[in-house]
């Protein structure tokens, strides 16, 4: 955790503070997302109208901005200097977004209102009478939720917009599957968590009965929703995966929050990938013999029963073990971490896709840091040489430290930079970087935890690889198919080169081909770490200092989440 200077707060600080807020009112889901209490019991309004609602807050506050560039009272320190040029970017990119019309049409298979609104579930309070209450009210208000996502879903159609249909089919099973016997609501409003808190007084029974009836609501509106998907846009959706440069470049900006050459980060990712894979081969050398391949040394590390683990149970206490671990050995050493940011939450999450990620705590550190690990219902089996290094990028030092030490940051920074702002590239890009981090500290010396690392950064690699070229109709190596890259060539390159599960792999296929320009935001971030603190370490070196990392390291946490064009500006 960065030690902070306590300062006055600005009178941009205030105006970024009353942005929080007003984007809360408008989009309750935000508000539970970052912590913010009061909006629970609310349903952000997925429609146009909605839509346009935030447009018209973020165009409120540009204008702010310039009345306080005007009248002299902003900047007023460095402080104010990096959120105004962050606010700017992230702001204006959010509007240029939406005078697209792309916020209208999102839907893939990871990050869309279809998932959206279950997930926001996993994280709202359920400990007291009152959060349950919430939880019902905002069961109740899916089937509106539902109504206006497919409002503007067909908005975006009759412009012209529709995903392509590997997305609208993968929207169709989630839906489904929400809408089924089986469906999550059922399962969350009946479980223990619910007997945990709600007695049998009459005043608990009127919870249970909203909160049941909010679950059936839930689940036939998703059920309304597949119907919309399957009859309605499916006719519209186009085959091509592809989004084409315009729109790739866009996204990638949002990703980013950085403008780099495509065509530049496309050959890179090529030689990055080329690289990554001759250091694993060192590594596999060392673990399986002088002639071993890759692969025969992922053998040998998976028949080693020292390195597997038999259940979720098994998994989670794991996590759990190796997250602690690391934060005792790096605090008071590599970095500050102290008071609530030392706690870290492993759970296994409740849907089943294959993912692993990371919540933020809430402003009050109620809710804590947690690592989520979803896991696919076929896979029973986990091998910690491979996952030690996800534990780092998930935990401490990656997004863990990163998101806490800025919501602790209170003395400092607004509530803007310390909640609401995340930027993929700064935030993927630190985690990765942090995963190298470990291994330069000591960390993954065993040779099968490094080569798990290497395994991690390789399929980094090559998804920069197979998003540009597939989005951008870039030209596959021979290798690989010759021609113009598509899904069909991208299937076979990512299976050479992610060694997880097939269940795994095809969701990430279609993440990528569904999410353009976020998958790459994690290894390009991470190039722009890298080259921001070794511009540090040159400028130092010129005055004739010594680079000092940690102090490096603290400066750049302690600005929080920020584009990563307006981080490389703070640290020059």
């Amino acid at each position: 955790m960065t030690q902070h200077t306590p300062r006055t707060p600005s009178a941009l600080d205030a105006v970024a503070d009353a942005y929080v807020t007003r984007s809360a009112e408008v989009n309750p889901l935000l508000a539970t997302a970052i912590g913010v209490p009061g909006y629970d019991h609310l349903m952000t309004d997925l429609s146009p109208a909605g839509h346009d609602a935030q447009a018209a807050v973020d165009r409120d506050l540009l204008r702010r901005l310039d009345e306080l560039e005007r009248d002299g009272s902003t900047p007023v320190d460095e402080v104010d200097r990096v959120t105004l040029a962050a606010m700017r970017e992230r702001v204006g990119l959010q509007l240029e977004l939406h005078e697209s019309g792309e916020p209208l049409a999102s839907l893939n298979n990871i990050e869309s209102p279809v998932q959206q609104l279950r997930d926001v579930f996993d994280i709202m309070p359920t400990g007291t009478v009152e959060a349950w209450e919430n939880i019902a009210a905002r069961l109740n208000a899916v089937p509106d939720a539902i109504e206006g996502y497919t409002a503007s879903l067909a908005e975006a159609a009759r412009r012209g917009n529709v995903a392509a249909i590997r997305q609208v089919r993968e929207g169709i099973a989630q839906a489904r599957e929400l809408a089924g016997s089986d469906s999550f609501f059922r399962g969350f409003v009946t479980g223990e968590q619910v007997d945990a808190v709600l007695d049998s007084s009459s005043a608990c029974s009127l919870v249970r009965a909203e909160l049941e009836r909010g679950a059936e609501a839930a689940c036939a509106a998703y059920g309304g929703l597949a119907h919309f998907l399957e009859t309605e846009l499916a006719p519209q959706a186009p085959a091509e995966d592809a989004v084409g440069r315009e729109r790739y470049a866009l996204f990638s900006r949002e990703f980013l929050g950085a403008t780099v050459d495509l065509d530049e980060t496309y050959e890179w990712g090529l030689e990055e990938l080329a690289r990554i894979v001759a250091e694993q081969r060192e590594v596999a050398r060392e673990i399986a013999g002088p002639d071993a391949t890759v692969e025969d040394a992922v053998r040998v590390l998976d028949a080693d029963p020292a390195r597997r683990l038999e259940g979720t149970d098994a998994l989670r206490a794991w996590m759990q073990e190796t997250a602690d671990e690391a934060i005792d050995g790096l605090a008071g050493v590599h970095f500050e971490i102290e008071g609530e940011v030392r706690t870290i939450e492993c759970r296994i999450a409740p849907t089943q896709t294959g993912g692993i990620y990371y919540t933020p705590p809430s402003d009050d550190f109620s809710r804590p840091g947690r690592m989520w690990w979803s896991v696919p219902a076929d896979v029973t089996e986990f091998n910690t040489w491979r996952e030690k290094t996800t534990v780092y990028h998930e935990g401490v030092p990656g997004h863990h430290l990163q998101c806490a030490a800025a919501v602790v940051a209170k003395d400092t920074l607004n509530s803007w930079r310390r909640l609401m702002c995340w930027v993929s590239g700064h935030g993927e890009g630190w985690a990765l970087y942090a995963e190298r981090l470990m291994a330069d500290l000591g960390y993954l010396d065993d040779p099968g935890d490094r080569l798990g690392m290497l395994d991690a950064q390789r399929m980094r690699a090559a998804r920069v690889v197979l998003d540009i070229g597939v989005h951008l109709g870039k030209p596959c190596p021979q290798e690989w198919g010759g021609g113009t890259w598509d899904a069909e060539k991208a299937w076979p390159f990512l299976l050479a080169n992610v060694n997880m599960p097939e269940s795994f792999v095809r969701f990430e296929l279609n993440r990528y081909l569904g999410w353009p320009g976020q998958a790459p935001s994690y290894k390009v971030g991470q190039r722009l770490w890298e080259q921001t603190r070794d511009a540090a370490r040159a400028a130092a070196e010129a005055r004739g200092e010594t680079f000092d990392l940690k102090a490096f390291h603290a400066r750049a946490l302690g600005l929080g989440s920020v584009g990563l064009d307006v981080l490389r500006d703070a640290l020059a």
